[in-house]
């Protein structure tokens, strides 16, 4: 008989069998966030390239986080809009109300209503011929 005794197998931690799955999934959403910020750019580039001054009016509220969020985004992509506040300006209220829209921000883009800022709608209503 074989008195020698055998060294026991080291079992890998438990942690260890998920790694690849931990980095496929990492991957993946690289790869998708990188894919939103192409599409993004391509949006903004092509809203540039095509949008005319009085294209896009945006309808503000002074306290509307995604009225911020939208004006941000379009200043920093140098997209011309104009904006009026329906708190600070009657005649901008009275077009909001006109407009029957349920919250801010609203664009009118080419005449055409859009409630909330929707990048790819107003991208269409922008190329859709007049």
């Amino acid at each position: 008989m074989d008195t020698e005794k055998k060294a026991p197998i080291a079992k890998r931690p438990a942690w260890r069998e998920f790694l690849p799955l931990v980095v496929i999934v990492l991957v993946v959403l690289g790869v998708s966030q990188a894919a939103q910020h192409w599409q993004a750019a391509g949006q903004a580039e092509s809203l540039r390239a095509t949008t005319r001054p009085g294209d896009i009016v945006m309808l503000s509220s002074t306290d509307c986080v995604f009225c911020r969020r939208a004006r941000s985004w379009l200043d920093a992509e140098k997209i011309a809009y104009s904006e009026c506040f329906i708190e600070l300006d009657a005649a901008c209220a009275a077009l909001y109300r006109a407009q029957m829209a349920p919250g801010t921000p609203t664009f009118l883009v080419k005449g055409q209503r859009i409630v909330g800022f929707d990048k790819q709608r107003i991208l269409d209503v922008i190329a859709a011929p007049r």
